[in-house]
């Protein structure tokens, strides 16, 4: 690797990324870079460890080559060492706590020492909370040996944090789709699924591992009316093997199986602009992670959110945080049935996840009215990318 002049070259941001569970982190940088280049028109280059698992939701991505463009976003094989020469631009930013290349470091540390140079904006965007202790933690500097002051941007929920990711038009493009079903019956269609009609109830699964869903499943067999699941292949589909009558991994995308009147669809993958319709083309949605867990309620659908597991169940503590404020002005029959629905989906408790379900389906129509008011209430006027620009210019 060459080093780069030590002068600030250009205005372009750095975003380096490293890839967990495959799509989230990568699906939240993707969209943050996506949006500062289209709506921003700032020169973003994305470094990415793991572009084979980017390619899955970037299907027109080649993880053997080390630098492409899509959507005007430069992206960057990240090998550690750097093997692609490294300039440093205006801002850089390590998503979720990954550790920044030695060389970037080194880089940023001389233009922060030299006379007459700029050095460049060095923030740690932080993963999605809903917890009290964020508000607090949001904009703080930590002076690294340098001198030089990384900054911690937290997303959140309120005029405190650094906000939500939604791109301009989001809310448009989703109540314009939603409002003709002939849109939703189009991408079943596209997507291989048969046997859906329009009045049928439909849910996304796209969770961990879990027992909780096994019960849901069996449950929803014996519903009076039809229900469709469409589960990619992945993770969710371990917690359905049981149902099956094939191996998992002999699963292909477009195959689908009849249980009762429940009917399992196999989804193939796909990118973000389809991920974010099909949420916007169910009735229900089981979602992961954060980018997941995000687009779900900016699909206005009702949800449930499997969160990432964590040590000492500290991920229950986030999930109880977003649940409050979430719930803060639901009347409490609904409140209590979708967070205790949520709760035993995330323990596993297949009683109580079916026992909630069934009070879930009584209180539908208010939720569903609840989930369609949500998205302009915790967007807090502004999104991510909009006060992440705006704390660069003042800091």
């Amino acid at each position: 690797m060459t080093t780069a002049k030590l002068t600030q070259a250009t205005k372009h941001w750095d975003i380096f990324c490293t890839v967990v569970d495959n799509y989230g982190d990568i699906g939240v940088t993707w969209r943050l870079a996506k949006q500062l280049a289209a709506e921003y028109h700032i020169p973003v280059n994305l470094w990415v460890d793991d572009l084979h698992s980017f390619s899955h939701i970037l299907p027109s991505l080649n993880p053997a080559l080390r630098q492409q463009t899509f959507n005007s976003v430069n992206i960057f094989q990240w090998n550690n060492p750097l093997d692609i020469s490294y300039v440093a631009g205006s801002v850089v930013i390590e998503a979720f706590a990954c550790e920044l290349p030695e060389q970037v470091k080194s880089v940023i540390d001389k233009l922060h020492n030299q006379a007459q140079s700029v050095a460049p904006h060095w923030l740690n965007l932080e993963y999605l909370s809903a917890e009290d202790w964020v508000d607090g933690c949001h904009g703080l500097p930590s002076t690294q040996p340098s001198g030089i002051k990384k900054w911690f941007y937290f997303p959140g929920f309120n005029r405190k944090t650094g906000g939500l990711i939604r791109e301009k038009n989001l809310f448009n493009e989703r109540d314009q789709w939603q409002a003709n079903p002939n849109n939703k019956m189009a991408l079943f269609k596209q997507l291989g699924l048969r046997g859906i009609h329009v009045d049928d109830t439909v849910v996304s699964v796209f969770s961990y591992e879990s027992p909780a869903l096994t019960a849901l499943m069996a449950q929803w067999q014996t519903l009076a009316k039809p229900i469709h699941a469409l589960i990619p292949k992945g993770r969710s589909l371990t917690s359905v093997a049981p149902l099956l009558p094939v191996d998992v991994n002999d699963l292909m995308p477009g195959q689908q199986f009849k249980m009762g009147n429940l009917t399992l669809h196999i989804l193939p993958m796909t990118d973000q602009i389809g991920f974010d319709r099909l949420l916007w083309s169910c009735d229900f949605n089981i979602v992961r992670g954060e980018d997941s867990f995000l687009r779900a309620q900016w699909a206005a659908k009702p949800f449930i959110w499997h969160i990432y597991p964590q040590e000492d169940d500290y991920h229950l503590v986030k999930l109880q945080a977003f649940m409050r404020i979430y719930c803060d002005n639901l009347a409490a029959e609904i409140s209590t049935a979708w967070c205790e629905v949520n709760l035993a989906f995330n323990q596993g408790d297949q009683q109580a996840v079916v026992n909630y379900w069934q009070q879930l389906h009584s209180v539908i129509l208010p939720l569903q009215q609840h989930a369609l008011n949500w998205p302009n209430n915790a967007l807090n006027d502004a999104d991510l990318a909009s006060r992440l620009v705006q704390f660069v210019k003042n800091s």
